[in-house]
């Protein structure tokens, strides 16, 4: 009964976003004492300020998967760090300092810049693309204690130039090389996904190619200082629907938690030069649950600002989002997901509530109804 309550419940739209106020403005024109009430989440567990330390998270290096002599423990590893974690920090790879460093100094600048500059890059009605907050649907809804900008990156002809900032003068192009830089990452790193899967050949050919001419959108973020962080949610808990996602600390503040098998929350320490890599619904229904789309938020700090750089990656609408056909037929195993085209993958997602891992693949019709899927 309650599942079918849950098929019928209505939908919401999370391709747009209700314009709301600015949290770093409300910050800077006097530090509030006490959060403001539409900012507290009460509907949420206590954010945990003193999780779980983050020594057991994998390190993956790029440059060993790379080299013949070195690959094959590392494949290892890597299977082992998708299935356990579906998160790791990826080391070695290759994304130069001086394009990691400009990116950094650019995002530091667009949320130092004033209100009414920023506003020039502001969501416009119907769309997410831009300056403001993510999938605010209501009126009433509780609010997260972040701004960001997020912009359409590659393919080129999907940029929406009215809404890149000229100011910084070099945001731009530093946005263009970042872009272009994290989608040769995301490229080799689904190569040794699929191969750590026990994907090859022709197969793997069409996985690569598919990253290549996919969707990177870039969403950059500012955490101001929370007057009751345990109170409010930098970013509430979900799993991304994208292929994989790759982040970038701007500084040595912590803040982002992934949710471990044992339902811990465990925090991701900042590791310099590194990214951190989680995988997204898209590969964990094409691994047939073999890896994992983890859950995971963001926590903020009652003293300091954090700034986060995501880029979500997204294979080719030609790619079907299904379990690996040659996995199947290796292992021998069901398919634990139903296969939709990319564009009706996309468009129940966008018309769902982020639930969690679980809940909503299921609500998007992907994984069979009688499979618990135990992530947690």
């Amino acid at each position: 009964m309650e599942e079918e309550e849950e098929e019928e419940e209505e939908g919401v739209n999370l391709e747009w976003s209700l314009p709301v106020p600015s949290v770093q403005e409300l910050v800077r024109q006097g530090k509030p004492d006490a959060l403001p009430p539409r900012y507290v989440r009460d509907d949420l567990a206590p954010a945990d300020h003193r999780p779980e330390p983050s020594l057991g998270l994998p390190c993956i290096d790029l440059g060993k998967l790379m080299d013949p002599s070195s690959r094959s423990p590392e494949l290892h590893s890597l299977r082992s760090a998708c299935h356990q974690w579906g998160l790791f920090l990826l080391v070695n790879h290759g994304v130069s300092d001086e394009g990691m460093r400009m990116m950094k100094e650019n995002v530091h600048g667009f949320f130092k810049l004033p209100y009414h500059e920023k506003q020039k890059s502001a969501q416009r009605l119907g769309s997410l693309e831009g300056y403001g907050q993510a999938f605010v649907t209501s009126h009433d809804q509780k609010l997260e204690w972040n701004d960001m900008i997020f912009l359409k990156c590659l393919p080129s002809h999907a940029r929406n130039l009215d809404l890149w900032p000229q100011n910084p003068p070099e945001f731009r192009v530093a946005l263009e090389k970042y872009s272009e830089d994290l989608r040769k990452v995301a490229v080799a790193v689904v190569k040794y996904i699929g191969m750590a899967l026990g994907i090859h050949e022709g197969e793997l050919e069409l996985l690569m190619k598919s990253f290549r001419e996919g969707r990177y959108e870039v969403r950059m973020n500012y955490y101001p200082p929370c007057p009751e962080p345990e109170r409010a949610m930098g970013l509430s808990p979900h799993a991304d629907n994208s292929g994989i996602t790759m982040l970038t600390e701007c500084g040595n503040m912590p803040g982002l938690q992934v949710l471990s098998r044992d339902g811990s929350w465990v925090m991701v320490q900042p590791v310099p030069d590194s990214i951190v890599v989680n995988l997204g619904q898209i590969m964990e229904v094409y691994s047939n649950g073999t890896y994992r789309a983890p859950d995971h938020r963001a926590v903020v700090n009652k003293e300091k600002e954090r700034l986060s750089i995501v880029t979500f990656c997204y294979p080719s609408p030609s790619l079907p989002v299904g379990p690996s056909p040659q996995l199947l037929a290796t292992t021998g195993l069901p398919p634990l997901y139903q296969t939709l085209s990319h564009s009706e993958y996309l468009q129940r997602f966008s018309n769902r509530k982020l639930d969690g891992t679980y809940l909503t693949l299921r609500a998007l019709g992907l994984a069979k109804e009688d499979i618990r899927l135990d992530f947690k």
